[in-house]
């Protein structure tokens, strides 16, 4: 901090911004001249200046255009947002915003000169260290009101070295400072401070800052026909009065109204003599006016008379060109003429030759009579196999929701007899379906699509009424049958201009002994010609392929009545070929499983052995232990041991994945045949394996594996670490109830289902095992362990690059895509749950499946960095959705893509992308996933940000590592 040079220094100032509630911008009232000055040379200059070039510098003083009154101050160039916009500073008020590059000009050296605006801090105050976002709006906004536009005294204490003057204001009776400190804003201290702890104790309390730097308005200088304070104008009467000195000064120059008067008064003495001289001079003043008045008419003629002439010569010139060229012509008539009809002539060939080769109406023609006569007959089977199957399915859904052992019997019977009275109907269907060319007219329907689509065009809706064909054939007999009269016409007319010019060519012929009437011959050669001409043009203006638009109406509605019968077929073939196949299966399943059932021999006879090396792996373990605590240790047979149990374990994993698959042709022969093997084999657990998606496993327990405790991802549930046959798995522990055990299977199921249909090109976090656990209430889930190959893990290390950020977050757009095409809201989109596997293959991860879409979505874990994931509707309590994901999914993209930037938020909580420096195609993507009409994961894998970067699936080799799932 400075001396105390200035100390007792007074001075009246006004208020002109506020940065917080003990700090605020003020002009001095004696700077009032220059600034109106200054005022008026910029709004002078800055119009006709020239906009910056380049990278501006920093030091230089440049005009800016205000956003909000389009008025010019001067300013000073304080950050570079990118080649278009700047962040200002404005010196003379004190006040920041960023313009656009067109906005900020040079201005003159003269005005090259240092700020009015100082800035002040309240003496004794400063701003407490716990206060939160919400006070510090509030107390600048009091502070505001306290000195914004008011004249303030100001008793200087002290000045930092940075120029901010310590002092003590006061607003007419009322000391600035005590009012800030009652109102609980600030909080007094003993020392002065410095300004460096000011703007520490202002940034902890902006950290996350969301309003941007911008005066509501420029203060009071330039607003027209106000006061210079907007206070009472009895303070700067002195202004008024020193305009009205000038004003009075100005009108010395004239001489006292009393001398004019007295001047005026005196008598003249020789009126009477000058009097006949007078009138004589006023005659020749006459004479003059009209001498002037004569001659200035003999100029106007003149002139006029020059104009006529130079008209006059123009049409002469325009009368000769006109001659010279209408000789030109008739010296080159015939020529012409001639010409001109070879020209048509040749083009009519053309059109000829190419209504030859591709007719129009004689193509749709065809295609109407390949369509109709070709069709292919429904096969007299497929209704009594559609009836017999619609009975059967039937018969198995009551087998399926049939409780009684005794009825169930009944009804297994019922369906065998229905079952073989399908086998009948299919094996008719077979026959007469090999008879019929379903592929080859398959074929041939695909291929006429493009042709059909062509020639219907761009147009209006039409209707296919049955009529359509037959308005189109009468409507081409038409056309053909007046076609025809119109080349016959041509043909006629070229015929006699042939047989003219031959007569003609007689006359000429000097060897020919045959005499000619030359007059006879030569007098209608202008009408032939003129036919000739006639003929021609009207038959290329009926031209085969052109049509007006009721013509075109009519061609598209058989060309849409065709596509319907096209499409009526394709989809009949399509039933006929379904069936096919289904019958097809279903003989070959009465074949296999004729006069016998399935059981689940084979799948007890896993689960035997399966327990048997349980038991023994147990007993392994037990001795484990008990050798572990002896005193006959030896870490070779220790070592043995091991080996021992390792393989016991690998043994029973191998058991448990054939039972796996005993489990899974059960499931497909209880799904497609047998509904009754769950019911029939309760013990066996197949219903529960169905219900899981095929994740659930009652052989696999938790105490039989190495598992390894995993702390730092047990602070929400229970999690450990194992393998299995070379991989690195983990564990997830969920506690369940009763009540909420089939939630959570349920959960579970139809996420894996979604991940089943594309599995590693799904973008999702592969689920292995569903086990329950015996002694306590928790449900364990398997999946793979990626270790240190979360956002969140890889961002704290070493970030990823650009290119690596964008192959990573397609792939996580197709596993949010995957999702949301299975009905799934995800909800649980962060840091800790999206992977990045080797640095460019993207994994969505899996979620609490506790806990219901909302319950994930508002979740503490929803942060990242400054950025709250939750997007806006969800706080405002609207339902978790596709869309609320798709907010989730571009926080992770801008905080990976703006890497260390500060990251700022709007009032509505969105992230504010004007100041965030990035790729201009990520930020375009950002701007359409932060608005209220977001992208969808399928538009988002379409975007231009993604175009040539490939998703990676993920291969999961033996030995690979997984990563964790943290929630």
């Amino acid at each position: 901090m400075d001396g105390d040079t200035q100390s007792d220094k007074v001075e009246d100032v006004v208020g002109c911004h506020v940065e917080d509630a003990v700090t605020f911008w003020a002009q001095s009232v004696s700077k009032y001249n220059d600034l109106w000055k200054i005022s008026c040379e910029l709004a002078e200059a800055c119009p006709q200046a020239n906009a910056i070039f380049g990278t501006p510098d920093f030091s230089k003083i440049y005009g800016g255009c205000f956003s909000e009154d389009k008025c010019w101050y001067r300013c000073m160039v304080q950050q570079v947002i990118n080649n278009e916009k700047f962040q200002v500073f404005y010196i003379d008020y004190g006040n920041s915003e960023v313009l656009n590059r067109p906005d900020i000009v040079e201005i003159p050296p003269n005005l090259q000169c240092p700020g009015t605006a100082k800035k002040y801090r309240l003496w004794g105050l400063q701003i407490p260290s716990n206060q939160n976002l919400n006070m510090f709006d509030q107390g600048k906004k009091f502070l505001n009101s306290l000195v914004y536009e008011k004249v303030i005294k100001i008793h200087y204490k002290a000045k930092h070295e940075d120029g901010t003057i310590v002092a003590q204001a006061k607003y007419e009776k009322t000391d600035i400072g005590e009012e800030v400190a009652r109102a609980g804003f600030a909080e007094k201290h003993s020392s002065p401070g410095n300004t460096k702890d000011v703007e520490e104790r202002r940034a902890d309390v902006t950290q996350n800052p969301h309003q941007k730097t911008k005066a509501s308005v420029l203060p009071w200088l330039n607003r027209p026909h106000h006061g210079l304070y907007n206070t009472p104008r009895g303070k700067f009467d002195h202004v008024t009065v020193a305009t009205r000195k000038q004003n009075d000064t100005g009108n010395r120059m004239f001489a006292p109204k009393e001398k004019i008067q007295a001047s005026a008064s005196v008598p003249d003495t020789s009126f009477a003599q000058t009097r006949p001289d007078r009138k004589l001079n006023e005659e020749m003043e006459v004479l003059r006016r009209e001498n002037a008045n004569h001659l200035k008419r003999q100029r106007e003629l003149e002139l006029q008379n020059q104009q006529l002439k130079l008209e006059l010569q123009r049409e002469k010139e325009a009368s000769k060109k006109t001659a010279e060229n209408f000789e030109e012509t008739l010296s080159t008539y015939i020529g012409t003429k001639m010409r001109n009809l070879t020209a048509k002539v040749k083009v009519l060939k053309q059109t000829r030759h190419t209504n030859k080769n591709y007719c129009f109406q004689e193509q749709l023609s065809e295609i109407i009579k390949m369509v109709t006569e070709g069709c292919l007959p429904v096969p007299p089977s497929l209704e009594k196999m559609e009836t017999t199957w619609t009975e059967y399915k039937l018969a198995q859904e009551r087998i399926q929701l049939c409780r009684n052992v005794d009825e169930r019997e009944e009804l297994i019977t019922q369906r065998d007899e229905v079952q073989q009275n399908l086998c009948s109907a299919v094996e008719e269907l077979i026959l007469e379906v090999d008879q019929l060319p379903l592929s080859e007219r398959s074929r041939t329907l695909q291929e006429l699509s493009p042709s059909l689509e062509m020639m219907a065009g761009q147009g209006s809706e039409v209707d296919d009424s049955e009529e359509a064909f037959q308005q189109f054939f009468e409507w081409k007999s038409t056309r053909m049958n007046k076609l025809s009269h119109v080349r016959n016409d041509t043909d006629t007319a070229l015929q006699i201009f042939a047989d003219c010019f031959g007569g003609i060519l007689k006359c000429f012929d000097m060897m020919s002994e045959a005499s000619s009437d030359l007059e006879e011959v030569i007098g209608n050669a202008d009408e032939i010609l003129k036919q000739v001409e006639l003929a021609i043009c009207d038959e290329l203006d009926n031209n085969l392929n052109e049509q007006d638009e009721a013509e075109k109406r009519i061609v598209r509605s058989a060309c849409n009545k065709l596509t319907h019968k096209v499409q009526q077929e394709q989809s009949m073939i399509t039933v006929i070929q379904n069936r096919y196949s289904a019958g097809v299966e279903l003989k070959k399943h009465c074949e296999e499983w004729l006069n016998r059932r399935p059981n689940i021999d084979n799948l007890l006879s896993v689960k035997k052995t399966v327990k048997s090396l349980k038991a023994q792996l147990r007993c392994k373990l037990v001795e484990k232990n008990n050798f572990e605590e002896s005193d006959d240790y030896s870490a070779f047979e220790m070592t043995r041991i091991k080996e021992e149990i390792a393989d016991l374990r690998n043994r029973v994993l191998q058991e448990i994945s054939k039972e796996q698959e005993e489990y899974e042709k059960l499931a497909h022969l209880a799904q497609k045949w047998f509904p009754e093997l769950p019911l029939l084999y309760p013990e066996a657990g197949i219903l529960n394996y169905m219900n899981s998606g095929g994740l659930l496993t009652c052989s696999l327990e938790r105490e039989l594996l190495d598992a390894e405790p995993m702390k730092e991802l047990s602070t929400k549930r229970l999690s450990v670490c194992s393998g299995i046959q070379g991989q690195k798995v983990l564990l997830k522990g969920y506690f369940v109830d009763t009540s909420s055990e089939a939630k959570v299977v349920e959960r579970v199921a139809k996420y894996h289902r979604a991940w089943n249909q594309q599995k590693d090109k799904s973008g999702l976090l592969q689920l292995l095992f569903l086990l329950f656990c015996k002694s306590d209430p928790l449900v364990y889930l398997m999946v793979p362990y990626y270790p240190g190959s979360s956002l969140g893990a890889l961002q704290a290390g070493t970030p990823l690059t650009l290119e690596e950020a964008l192959k990573v977050m397609k792939g996580v757009a197709q596993g949010l895509q995957t999702l949301h095409g299975a009905n799934i809201v995800h909800g649980s989109l962060h840091g800790n749950n999206v992977f990045a596997v080797n640095r460019e293959q993207g994994i969505v991860g899996d979620f609490d499946f506790t806990k219901s879409e909302e319950q994930r979505a508002t979740a503490n874990s929803m942060v990242i960095g400054t950025l709250s994931l939750v997007s806006p509707e969800l706080k405002m309590g609207e339902p978790a959705s596709p869309a609320s994901d798709m907010y989730a999914y571009g926080c992770l993209l801008l905080w990976l893509c703006a890497q260390n930037q500060e990251l700022d938020v709007k009032e509505d909580g969105t992230p504010e992308l004007d100041v965030v420096v990035m790729d201009d195609r990520v930020k375009s993507l950002l701007w359409k996933l932060f608005c209220s009409t977001r992208l969808s994961a399928e538009q988002v894998l379409r975007d231009d940000c993604f175009l040539g970067v490939d998703v990676i699936p993920v291969s999961h080799g033996p030995g690979e590592e997984y990563g964790p799932c943290n929630q």
